[in-house]
């Protein structure tokens, strides 16, 4: 199953070891980086599904950093919520202005700042979620990574599981191949865009009676679809 990585950028020890102490019980993986230029490092390597972003950082302002992840394509749906002190609404107001999803101002609740990630990432990225995604009578369970069609429960390999967990938290939108292999593996894993194929045709195996669920749209990749 795909873990959530979330990136805190924040040049703060102290704030940085409350935001790991507050997302300690989360199950999340969390990276900690110090500056706008460590961050940009980071998320080239291994896109993050979460950015906890300070606006005051050593090398360039947090919300320039935000406005170079929102011009760029390949990293431009990341969730980010900034941490910063300032509390001046035109602050804010710029702040998601510039592509903010959230905005936390220090000194903040732990539970609150794991609140608000949790609700973002529900959000914006179901399939990070821990809730049980349903369609069209087929039912998968994140915590006990239980499918089920119908009331039968099937057998589906971890590669399937991650595919079919993506694909039901975004139904009815077709996906490139180049797509889920960074949604679901990520692009910092080794897999060619064929090997999507050969995990398409095991999860519809898998489903059964129901694999006319996953369908494949010519020339572009695969949704999953009633119609």
């Amino acid at each position: 199953m795909s873990e959530t990585f979330v990136l805190i950028v924040e040049d703060e020890p102290a704030i940085t070891e409350l935001v790991k102490y507050s997302l300690r019980d989360t199950g999340w993986t969390v990276s900690a980086v110090q500056s706008a230029g460590e961050a940009w490092e980071s998320i080239t390597r291994r896109v993050p599904h979460l950015i906890l972003l300070d606006w005051m950082l050593p090398d360039q302002s947090g919300l320039r950093l935000l406005s170079r992840i929102r011009s760029d394509r390949q990293f431009m749906a990341i969730p980010v919520i900034m941490l910063t002190a300032k509390s001046m609404e035109e602050d804010k107001i710029a702040g998601l202005n510039t592509g903010a999803d959230d905005y936390v101002t220090k000194p903040f609740s732990p539970r609150e700042l794991v609140a608000r990630a949790r609700a973002l990432l529900r959000r914006k990225a179901p399939e990070q979620g821990a809730e049980p995604l349903t369609f069209a009578g087929v039912r998968l369970d994140p915590l006990s990574m239980a499918v089920t069609v119908g009331d039968e429960r099937i057998e589906i390999g971890n590669a399937e599981f991650k595919l079919l967990k993506f694909l039901l938290a975004h139904p009815e939108r077709v996906f490139s191949r180049s797509q889920l292999l960074d949604k679901v593996w990520g692009d910092h894993v080794a897999i060619e865009e064929r090997t999507v194929d050969v995990h398409v045709l095991r999860l519809r195996k898998a489903l059964k009676g129901a694999d006319y669920l996953v369908k494949t749209v010519r020339s572009v990749g695969y949704m999953l679809s009633e119609k």
